[in-house]
């Protein structure tokens, strides 16, 4: 689900509030923080993947970037800028793609970071043998 973020002008008039309530957006304990930012050129792209439990909140603070992902219906470009974000559930493949240089993402994840990556899908083969037996048994 993608989500646009609302900022007002903040009290001195010199800057933007953007306030996050976490309950609106996602529907986990959030346990790891996680941004990414410095990015070397234009054009950028992040390791495709999914999770069997992880979800994820990401958050455009700033840049823009494309998010590829598939929900069950293939896969799909959703262009993102600052103040947007979009929850990712587990088993919804996805990666960034055209990452501008001024960007910065933040995440917010269900989960602690486990070095083995058992949680881990990153073959899009491997993933779509298993997709709609998942998706579809999250629905009932």
């Amino acid at each position: 689900m993608l989500f646009d973020l609302k900022s007002f002008l903040g009290q001195t008039k010199n800057y933007y509030l953007t306030p996050i309530e976490l309950k609106d957006f996602i529907d986990f304990e959030v346990k790891r923080v996680y941004y990414l930012n410095r990015v070397n050129d234009d054009g950028v792209f992040t390791g495709a993947h999914c999770h069997h439990n992880e979800k994820e909140l990401f958050i455009v603070l700033t840049g823009s970037a494309i998010l590829v992902l598939d929900r069950g219906q293939g896969l799909e470009e959703i262009p993102l800028t600052a103040n947007q974000s979009v929850f990712i559930d587990n088993y919804i493949w996805h990666h960034f793609k055209n990452i501008a240089k001024d960007t910065i993402i933040l995440a917010l994840s269900s989960t602690n970071y486990n070095p083995n990556r058992n949680d881990y899908i990153e073959s899009y083969e491997d993933y779509l043998k298993i997709r709609d037996e998942k998706l579809l048994n999250r629905d009932k």
